[in-house]
Order: structure tokens, then C-alpha cells, then sequence
């Protein structure tokens, strides 16, 4: 009897592994595959970078997400994050992603960090990733996150994204998640000669755009999808 209530006791002490979804990222890879194949003429890509498909099959994009939110963290849809926020679509952070083209010595920045969840994609593609987020509980509660997960390439700030992070500028590559009217110039100032800017533009409805620098400070701008954002607030 004593040997059994040890084992009992044992049991019950022995730490629970955490369900790490690794069956539900892998179903969600297959979901952004398949919507890529399907929307290739318009985005011009038949994939997308191998690296960033990596990406997304390691973030645990649960982790990312309300509690109530977890059972569906993995399927191909936005979620929300709390504040009118949410977190993306699966398919439109790997797109962005890929179009932001950011390599292993990129520094990055991403304007809109709602819960840190493309920014952690980014940083693990890039050297470093400043991301701003005009919501300070959300800013607040990204940046624990992000400490909590591990990621020590990427620095928030509470702030008006449209006009960029000059102090860390010029940028490789600027990623936007939530939609102005138009282009912040701020943003194409910081970009880098031979970056690249990703961002959704218009008012109800946008445009997902692809900006290139070149290296003569020339623009050069590519409609991509429709999509639909949050706006993109602040003062301006």
C-alpha cells in the first residue's frame, strides 16, 4: 500500500508537457500553401521563401492569442487580440513576410506590434526587429510575451508608428499591419537604399503594395491583393 500511494504521489508531482500544436501548425503551413497556389496570379509568387514557411512552422502562433482564442489559434483566419485589435491571417503574415525579403543581417522595422506575433516571425529571419505599437497595453503585454518566448532580437515601443523610429533608421525592410490612406513619407525616408516597404493602404478597403528603394533613392511601387486592415491611427 505504501509503495502505491508513492507511485500515486509521484504522478501527480511529475510536470505536464505543454500541448505544443505542432499537428495544427503543420495543417496551417498547408493552408498558407494552398492559398498561395490559389491567389499566385495576383501576388506573382507560385510560393513563398522556404525560410519563412520555416517561420511559421515554428512560431507558436498559440502563444500569441487570447486563452479563449487557443483551439482556433492555428486556423487560417484573423483573430482578436482585444482594443478592436487582432492578430492576422496566417497567409497574410507569411506573404508579408515574404515581401519584406529580410535576410539574416536585416534589421527591420514593423509598425502596428498588436500581440508580437509577426514580429516574432521576422525576428526569426532577421538580426533585429523594431516593432511600435500605439496601444500601450498592447505594446505592454507584446513586449512580456516576446521577453517570456525568448526573442531578445526585438525591441517595442509604445508610439505613433507613421512616423517611423529614426533612431534606429535606415531600415532594410518596414513592415505595417494596420492601413493609412497613404504612404507615411517618414517611412519611405528610413528605408534604406535597395529596401523594401510592405504595407496595406486605402481607407474601408486596401491594397496590399510592395514599395522597393532603389539605390538612388528611386521608388518603386507593386499592387499586390486586396486585404483588410485596421486603420492605422495616431495624431497625423
Amino acid at each position: 500500500m505504501k509503495r502505491l500511494l508513492l507511485v500515486l504521489f509521484l504522478c501527480a508531482c511529475s510536470p505536464v508537457a505543454e500541448y505544443d500544436y505542432a499537428e495544427e501548425r503543420a495543417a496551417m503551413v498547408q493552408a498558407i500553401e494552398e492559398q498561395v497556389r490559389l491567389t499566385s496570379q495576383w501576388i506573382d509568387q507560385p510560393s513563398l521563401n522556404p525560410r519563412v514557411m520555416k517561420a511559421m512552422r515554428t512560431v507558436p502562433r498559440h502563444q500569441f492569442v487570447p486563452e479563449e482564442y487557443r483551439r482556433l489559434a492555428y486556423r487560417n483566419h484573423p483573430l482578436p487580440i482585444g482594443d478592436k485589435q487582432t492578430i492576422s491571417q496566417p497567409y497574410i503574415v507569411a506573404l508579408m513576410t515574404h515581401l519584406a525579403e529580410p535576410d539574416p543581417e536585416a534589421v527591420v522595422l514593423e509598425v502596428g506590434t498588436g500581440s508580437g506575433y509577426q514580429g516574432a516571425v521576422l525576428a526569426h529571419l532577421a538580426k533585429q526587429v523594431y516593432t511600435i505599437e500605439i496601444i500601450p497595453e498592447l505594446g505592454r503585454q507584446a513586449a512580456e510575451r516576446l521577453r517570456r518566448l525568448g526573442f531578445d532580437n526585438i525591441e517595442v515601443r509604445i508610439g505613433d508608428g507613421y512616423y517611423g523610429w529614426e533612431e534606429h533608421a535606415p531600415f532594410d525592410a518596414i513592415v505595417v499591419t494596420a492601413a493609412p490612406e497613404q504612404i507615411p513619407p517618414k517611412l519611405i525616408e528610413q528605408l534604406k537604399p535597395g529596401g523594401v516597404l510592405v504595407i496595406p493602404v486605402g481607407r474601408d478597403f486596401q491594397q496590399l503594395m510592395q514599395v522597393r528603394k532603389g539605390l538612388e533613392g528611386e521608388i518603386e511601387t507593386r499592387r499586390l491583393i486586396p486585404v483588410k486592415f485596421v486603420p492605422l491611427t495616431g495624431e497625423h
